[in-house]
């Protein structure tokens, strides 16, 4: 038997149970926007090389510019292979977007001397006279 009363005080007395998420989703909007503007972004120059090793190495911090030359004298600028003739423009170009940025070119073990001399000719020839080669602490 069922009163009529009791079915309508349970109904009136009863509260919503949802929980409201948008603020928490507002503040996890906001850490990532934080994270992703506070984050610092590592440059590669598109390979991994071997350098050689040099116990005098100085650590440059406004490399900007990295120039990778692989063992069979590939060159390689922001993961892109470039050809020897066109080095100078590439440079060129990155050197335009950031002027105060210097050159770091990180050659492999075995890669020639002639490439890595091109590659240092074509950043001067630029006006890039902050050129530097990447070694390994000994």
């Amino acid at each position: 038997m069922r009163r009529k009363g009791f079915s309508k005080a349970s109904s009136a007395g009863e509260t919503s149970s949802e929980i409201d998420l948008t603020p928490m989703l507002d503040v996890v909007f906001i850490m990532l926007i934080f994270f992703i503007v506070t984050a610092s972004f590592v440059k590669e120059a598109g390979i991994e090389v071997n350098r050689p090793e040099a116990s005098t190495a100085d650590r440059k911090d406004n490399a900007n510019i990295l120039v990778a030359v692989s063992g069979t004298n590939e060159i390689w600028i922001d993961g892109r292979r470039v050809d020897k003739r066109s080095v100078r423009s590439v440079i060129e170009r990155l050197y335009a977007e950031n002027p105060k940025g210097a050159v770091v070119v990180q050659a492999d073990k075995a890669s020639n001397t002639e490439t890595v001399t091109t590659v240092i000719d074509a950043a001067r020839a630029v006006g890039i006279y902050d050129v530097s080669l990447a070694t390994e602490d000994s």
